[in-house]
């Protein structure tokens, strides 16, 4: 039995999930997280073979949760489950230790195919995600990407700026602002509205 522990901020995303993998033979749900710090928790109380990890959540974000659930229980699987397909979240979190990098607009068939895989100790990368890597070693100069330069933390903070959702960050409305005027001089732009066009430009929404 394959025991998974599913995070993700939106109840209505686990619920979809969880009805995918219910429905598979040999593969049980044992918990929920909608939060970073409520995977950490939920990991030491339940050890699951697998997590299904989130990119983009309040509070701390499935990158920094996953390299600290990666040094505290080496052996568990993490497979990011993610809508992020462009650089440079692939990147980060395989350089972190991820078994796996999927998207969310992945089919059934391929979420099954990445949980098992990860569970035998293989990798599994998505056939868009893995097209994208080997892309970007053929060309590196021609991928880069201006968010490439970015800390872990001013990615999490410049994601929740763009989706308008600052006040879920748990830091201080000052330490926000510190951040984004950080960002701001980082990628060249002179507010939000900048930002977020500068994001979708490079297949960040």
């Amino acid at each position: 039995m394959i025991n998974v522990l599913l995070v993700d901020d939106h109840r209505l995303v686990r619920t979809g999930i969880r009805t995918i993998l219910e429905d598979t033979p040999g593969i049980k749900i044992v918990a929920e997280a909608e939060s970073g710090e409520q995977a950490v928790d939920m990991v030491a109380q339940h050890h699951p073979d697998v997590v299904l990890m989130d990119a983009s959540m309040p509070g701390m974000g499935g990158l920094e949760a996953t390299r600290k659930l990666l040094r505290n229980h080496p052996n568990t699987k993490i497979i990011a489950l993610t809508v992020h397909s462009n650089e440079p979240f692939p990147s980060r979190f395989l350089k972190a230790g991820v078994a796996g990098y999927i998207t969310k607009d992945c089919g059934a068939d391929e979420m099954i195919s990445a949980v098992k895989a990860v569970f035998r100790g293989e990798r599994y990368i998505g056939n868009k995600i893995a097209q994208q890597l080997a892309l970007s070693s053929l060309n590196p100069g021609g991928s880069d990407s201006p968010f490439n330069g970015l800390s872990d933390r001013e990615m999490q903070v410049m994601m929740m700026v763009i989706k308008g959702k600052k006040a879920q960050l748990c830091i201080s409305p000052k330490t926000v602002n510190t951040y984004r005027y950080r960002l701001f001089e980082k990628l060249g732009v002179e507010g939000d509205v900048e930002l977020a066009h500068l994001a979708m430009r490079h297949g960040i929404e």
